[in-house]
């Protein structure tokens, strides 16, 4: 990975290309973030960069995170995160990232939290089939056979009932349709893990190298 950027996602909305075809976008307030760290085999074991996004008051931050904050010379922030990178030397402590680090038709893959939906039965979680609705069936909206009847139990990853969502999803190779630099917003084709205002991770595409 050589470049990324911590964003908030606002919305979707569509833009019209130049040929009159509507392309359906998400708005991502991406940045500013800025280096708070650079780690180094020599130091760390692996190569890459510590960014901060979203400013905070001091009051929500704790007193490590002011002096990690302070000694990188930068305000509280909301979130840490970390970017490998080979090119650690092209940072400086403190350096603001913005959303101009991403340009038109560069691919990117966009890592967010899904939207958490409760606790769902099979069919909802898993898209499981329903049973037979007519001629007395009872049998609707169950889970199905649990297994071999010898070993006594369930064996694990059985498609059944339980939490749905709220897991860490990465939609990958999403095309950047548009970035502006001055308000810090990348319109990215398509749709991206997440609920509004929640934290998103884009990267360079890992296919796209």
């Amino acid at each position: 990975m050589s470049k990324g950027i911590l964003g908030k996602k606002v919305g979707m909305t569509q833009i019209f290309a130049e040929d009159g075809r509507v392309i359906p976008v998400t708005v991502v307030q991406a940045g500013p973030c800025y280096v708070l760290q650079k780690k180094t085999i020599a130091s760390d074991g692996y190569n890459a960069i510590q960014v901060g996004f979203d400013e905070i008051r001091e009051s929500l931050a704790t007193k490590p995170k002011l002096g990690h904050f302070k000694k990188a010379g930068t305000k509280a922030l909301r979130f840490v995160r970390e970017f490998r990178t080979s090119e650690v030397d092209s940072y400086e402590i403190g350096q603001e990232i913005k959303a101009d680090v991403f340009a038109e038709g560069d691919k990117v893959d966009v890592i967010g939290t899904s939207k958490g939906k409760g606790f769902a039965g099979m069919q909802k979680r898993h898209g499981g089939r329903r049973g037979p609705m007519s001629h007395g069936s009872k049998y609707h909206h169950r889970t199905g056979s649990m297994g071999a009847k010898g070993p006594a139990r369930v064996f694990k990853g059985r498609e059944l009932p339980g939490r749905l969502g709220g897991d860490r999803v990465t939609v990958q190779n999403l095309e950047v349709v548009r970035v502006d630099s001055d308000k810090n917003i990348i319109l990215v084709k398509g749709c991206v893990p997440g609920a509004k205002k929640s934290l998103l991770i884009l990267k360079q595409s890992v296919k796209a190298k």
